[in-house]
């Protein structure tokens, strides 16, 4: 009973938290001209991808390397298939020429580039990925905050298409008040985060479900819940590039951050029981990256959403059903 209220309550400050960040992020979005594409990458992207940072460095140093892992895998393809799938079912997703030219590019080398340090040397069966490359990783990520920045300097400039102008600035909240509902958003989601794991991941145990499927599905759904609830409440206000930075920004921040910081602190160790599930991942990136330039131009239709959650069901069936 405990855990079912600890679930509970993790829910509700992860729909009122995810309320209050999208609220203030596209406040600061607007009164600033920054694109919200850029507010999503980083602000919404980190903000929720706390729970994924603080599961995966945690499992990597008590010697867990199957959670730490299958937490950013399983969240990756929760990100890619379901909330991209449901949120494109809500309303379309637009993507601005930011995102389509360099953010969903960017995602799919470096998940490609995250495959290959999976399986960079090691056994048969298991691979390491070493201090070193958590370092490249890291590097990697430090050269894409700068580079989010360098977008923020040019403001909406970049994603105006032939014709168009900067929007004059909508009413917004105090900035003060905006920088406190990121916030307290933050603060909502990383508690909701950490209740709903928590709980899940004890009510699983119970059960004796193994630690790999426990990362990749209840461990990398419950952690992926910011994504979902900040995408989904950002769709449905009308703020889909927001929806989109969060979601490809959390994407990019799982593999350089997370992972580079939990390689850094102790080498991970990769289990090649995972590359079916990479291979997926990758194959859901390369088919993101393709929906702005075939059917309907520059967007993720309804019809793009429903095969995505189809397959997201499917590869939950077949993680409990093939084991």
């Amino acid at each position: 009973m405990m855990n079912i209220l600890l679930i509970t309550i993790g829910f509700i400050l992860l729909v009122k938290g995810a309320d209050y960040l999208v609220d203030g992020a596209s406040s600061i979005a607007k009164r600033f001209h920054i694109p919200e594409i850029i507010i999503g990458l980083t602000i919404v992207a980190v903000g929720t991808s706390m729970p994924e940072l603080v599961v995966s460095v945690t499992s990597a140093l008590q010697g867990h390397s199957d959670i730490a892992v299958g937490n950013i895998i399983g969240s990756n393809i929760a990100n890619m298939f379901l909330i991209l799938g449901i949120c494109s079912i809500i309303k379309p997703l637009e993507f601005k020429k930011q995102s389509r030219l360099i953010e969903n590019p960017l995602t799919l080398c470096l998940t490609i580039l995250l495959f290959f340090l999976c399986n960079n040397g090691g056994s048969e069966n298991a691979h390491l990925i070493t201090k070193n490359e958590g370092i490249l990783l890291l590097g990697l990520c430090v050269l894409y905050i700068v580079y989010n920045i360098i977008m923020a300097k040019k403001g909406e400039q970049f994603d105006l298409e032939a014709g168009e102008k900067i929007p004059e600035n909508a009413e917004t909240s105090g900035i003060l008040k905006s920088i406190f509902n990121v916030i307290i958003g933050i603060i909502g989601l990383k508690f909701g985060g950490d209740f709903v794991v928590d709980g899940c991941v004890a009510i699983a145990t119970a059960f004796g479900i193994s630690e790999e499927l426990i990362s990749l599905t209840i461990v990398a759904v419950s952690t992926s819940l910011p994504e979902l609830i900040t995408s989904i409440t950002a769709t449905r206000k009308g703020e889909t590039d927001m929806a989109i930075g969060n979601i490809l920004g959390s994407q990019i921040f799982n593999i350089l951050l997370i992972i580079g910081t939990s390689a850094f602190l102790c080498p991970i160790n990769y289990a090649t029981s995972y590359n079916k599930y990479m291979i997926v991942l990758i194959m859901g990136t390369a088919m993101l990256s393709l929906f702005p330039f075939v059917g309907e131009k520059n967007k993720m239709t309804r019809g793009n959403g429903i095969p995505f959650v189809f397959i997201y069901a499917l590869y939950i069936v077949s993680l409990v059903m093939f084991r």
